[in-house]
């Protein structure tokens, strides 16, 4: 795993506790440049789509071949949307035979939304 992969990985706190939400402190440059890739990895709408249907699937994995026929792409264009999906560290996979199973990796959107999350105040407006 290169270092650009490794780096997306700990953003979303791989092994680690959570870090401070958005509201929490400022950002210092270097977790602004990280969080940034992730948010780069799901600011495209196919990926963004992808993600939904690989986090929302019953039974957690889902096969490219059942995810293609979604798009009017080719399938290396979609394994190409997959494949910064996974460096970004929000999805994994592995191949069986032909092809390939997807799986969001577990917690990483909830961290992402804790992430996003801003404290609100006893009247119910934000802080």
């Amino acid at each position: 795993m290169s270092k650009q992969e490794l780096g997306a990985l700990e953003v979303i706190g791989q092994g680690a506790a959570c870090c401070p939400g958005l509201a929490t402190a400022p950002l210092d440059d270097e977790r602004a440049t990280e969080l940034a890739k992730v948010f780069k990895a799901l600011g495209d709408p196919v990926r963004l789509r992808l993600l939904s249907m690989i986090a929302s699937r019953e039974g957690g994995e889902v096969c490219v071949c059942e995810m293609t026929p979604s798009f009017d792409l080719s399938q290396p264009t979609i394994s190409h949307h997959l494949k910064l999906l996974r460096q970004a560290g929000l999805i994994d996979c592995e191949r069986r035979g032909t092809w390939v199973y997807y799986w969001a990796l577990p917690g990483v959107l909830d961290r992402l939304a804790a992430f996003l999350t801003t404290a609100r105040t006893a009247e119910g407006t934000h802080a």
